[in-house]
């Protein structure tokens, strides 16, 4: 059987594209060489550093901002050829921008959603408003129909925008950086719920975002944006295979880990205090030691060290055989550590990458 090809399948792909701006007769070219293409039903997210141009390729995509070369293609036709009203009904967009929608309710904003299909007065026909109550019940939002918007928390305000743009009924979905003011339940949520919509709806949903974590674990696909293109796509699972996100954000004093999908910070460790035994205590241990400028180092016959029972008593410094301070808390223990550190300083290449994991590159 032969295989079709993910282009075939593309409601919405971009070839050759350049982004950037003009004015006048000048050009400022934010990125160049963007290929990459979206299938019905994925959720996509769009990843970069700050300054790559995420934004400015989401509103180029939506022709919010003109691009300078290339092509955007959406249901088989070309953006550029698009009447405003027929790229509404193919494209729909929730913005990062808190826009005030004064004294309307969640139906309301919701049934604004249909403009696209109303009449000139923008009345809506029952056939309107059981799309909108099927949006506002699809996106968790049928208890606060009736409630006005300016009153919701962002999480719910988000929800309902994203319910306006379910109701638009357009086969693309837009989200600008949708959870840049949510706190993270808040953040799960609308990840989840996009999730849901995507693989439910079949609709093809591409959102700029910094939540790495949540990125990797919620999205079909991800576009990982570098500065200045390309513009590199593939699951999460093939990216970190590749290696793809040291290169992206590779930067002094941070590196990502392909093992955890974690960023892990490059401290400058001047001393060393050696340590006996392992587990969770050990690992956070070498966690808050790192933040002071401290390794631990495996035991190895010092005459001083941290002892770590193998059940949950407390956690004694030895010094010349003799236990000087026991407590089970780390923050005492590094504390009460600062007489005991070796005053070696380790060098520049000696020093270690402490994951947020607490392991180490050395620990395999």
């Amino acid at each position: 059987m032969k295989q079709e090809k993910s282009e075939d399948r593309a409601v919405l792909s971009v070839s050759g594209l350049t982004i950037g701006y003009r004015k006048k007769n000048n050009e400022k070219i934010v990125a160049s060489s963007l290929n990459a293409t979206m299938e019905p039903g994925k959720l996509i997210c769009l990843l970069g550093s700050n300054g790559t141009g995420k934004s400015t390729l989401m509103r180029s995509i939506c022709r919010f901002i003109p691009t300078i070369k290339g092509e955007i293609t959406i249901s088989g036709k070309n953006a550029r050829n698009l009447t405003e009203k027929e790229m509404s009904r193919l494209l729909s967009v929730v913005l990062t921008d808190r826009i005030v929608v004064p004294n309307a309710t969640v139906e309301e904003l919701v049934g604004y959603g249909r403009s696209p299909y109303t009449g000139l007065l923008g009345r809506l026909s029952s056939n309107d408003n059981e799309v909108v109550n099927d949006a506002i019940t699809k996106s968790g939002m049928a208890h606060k129909k009736h409630q006005l918007v300016s009153t919701l928390s962002d999480g719910e305000r988000q929800k309902a925008f994203i319910a306006k743009a379910l109701a638009q009924d357009t086969p693309v979905i837009l989200l600008d950086e949708p959870t840049a003011f949510l706190d993270l339940p808040a953040r799960v949520e609308v990840f989840q719920l996009l999730r849901h919509i995507a693989s439910t709806e079949g609709k093809s949903i591409l959102l700029s975002t910094h939540d790495l974590d949540l990125a990797l674990q919620m999205a079909d696909q991800l576009w990982l944006l570098f500065q200045g293109g390309p513009l590199i796509s593939g699951s999460p699972e093939d990216l970190l295979l590749e290696n793809t996100f040291q290169k992206l954000f590779s930067h002094r004093g941070i590196e990502f880990d392909t093992r955890t999908g974690l960023f892990n910070i490059r401290h400058e460790e001047h001393h060393t205090l050696q340590v006996k035994g392992h587990g969770f205590r050990y690992v956070l241990l070498r966690r808050a030691f790192a933040r002071k400028g401290v390794r631990l180092e495996r035991y190895s016959n010092g005459e001083s060290y941290i002892d770590i029972p193998a059940d949950d008593k407390s956690i004694m410094l030895v010094h010349n055989g003799s236990v000087i301070y026991e407590s089970l808390s780390i923050e005492a223990i590094v504390e009460a550590s600062a007489s005991l550190v070796e005053s070696e300083t380790l060098t520049e290449d000696e020093a270690i990458i402490v994951s947020a994991d607490g392991t180490t590159d050395s620990d395999g």
